[in-house]
């Protein structure tokens, strides 16, 4: 009886029914044992039939079933298969961090909340890193990982880079504003090319602008209003207006002179606690990434098969 529910609820997904297969998968594992063979493949076949029916609340109450399920199951299922299933969750959820509200949120807490999804980005698919950025970078709450995430793209360089992750290496770690913006066009057409972020080019292009000149001003005591016009691609009198919200959004400490066209930077104290603590904060993340680099030179990548399915 068990085996017929499921058996149907497969014939009405590859018909195209995904309502009616969320429904029997639903009754399936209501009714089967919590041990039963196919429990996981219903929760799998749920959450895509949610994902299809753009229904993001109840999809990601599944992906998120799922993960716990893939976590404490990690002590029964060899290394590899782990690895896996945590790439493949990770591939799936896209669909729900670039559709629901919360998504950019839970993208960066799935990925970085721990080693273990970090790990499986690291080892079988480093191209998350792109969506990893994108979702840090347009989302202001989640600015104080950027840090960690450069140095996961610095590490990964030799494996993965695209426009996105070359971006942030040019602003943030080499401080070259002209290859900054020469990045910034190519990632405008990565993400209008791209089936995830297409929704998020806007967004992405200003927060990039803004994080173009709060290291800006971060380097220099005074800034040239056309010249910082010409940087962001914008007219003198655009740029004027969109330093001064950027400056009173950002609580920079600056001040526009109009008369001279400059913006004038202030030079803010840094304590030594500050100081300690800036240089401390990351060791947990570099010790994870070195035990990752061992892991990966002793073994070797076991699974250097699996393919890109974004």
């Amino acid at each position: 009886m068990l085996d017929t529910i499921y058996d149907w609820a497969k014939f009405n997904f590859e018909c195209g029914n995904y309502k009616g297969a969320t429904e029997y998968l639903d009754l399936f594992r209501s009714v089967a044992p919590t041990n039963h063979a196919k429990q996981r493949p219903a929760r799998w076949g749920k959450a895509a039939g949610e994902i299809l029916l753009q229904e993001w609340d109840t999809a990601l109450a599944d992906l998120n079933q799922l993960k716990a399920d893939i976590d404490n199951s990690v002590d029964r299922v060899p290394i590899t298969e782990s690895l896996n299933d945590r790439a493949w969750l990770i591939h799936w959820s896209l669909y729900v961090f670039f559709n629901h509200p919360k998504g950019k949120d839970l993208i960066v807490d799935w990925c970085m909340g721990g080693p273990d999804y970090l790990n499986a980005i690291q080892t079988l698919c480093p191209h998350i890193l792109r969506y990893l950025v994108v979702a840090i970078l347009t989302n202001r709450r989640r600015r104080h990982v950027i840090k960690d995430v450069i140095e996961i793209i610095k590490q990964e360089a030799p494996n993965y880079k695209d426009p996105v992750t070359e971006f942030v290496i040019s602003l943030f770690v080499e401080y070259d504003f002209d290859k900054s913006q020469k990045q910034l066009k190519e990632c405008e057409i990565v993400l209008e090319n791209d089936f995830f972020l297409v929704g998020c080019v806007n967004d992405f292009i200003d927060s990039a602008r803004q994080y173009i000149f709060e290291t800006y001003c971060r380097i220099h005591s005074r800034i040239s209003i056309p010249v910082l016009a010409e940087t962001l691609h914008l007219n003198a009198d655009e740029a004027e207006k969109w330093i001064a919200n950027v400056i009173r959004n950002a609580r920079l400490d600056a001040k526009i002179d109009a008369a001279k066209g400059e913006v004038l930077m202030g030079i803010p104290a840094l304590s030594s606690y500050q100081m300690l603590i800036e240089k401390t904060k990351t060791l947990a993340l570099r010790t994870q990434q070195m035990v990752n680099q061992v892991d990966k030179r002793v073994g070797g990548r076991t699974t250097a098969g699996y393919q890109e399915v974004v």
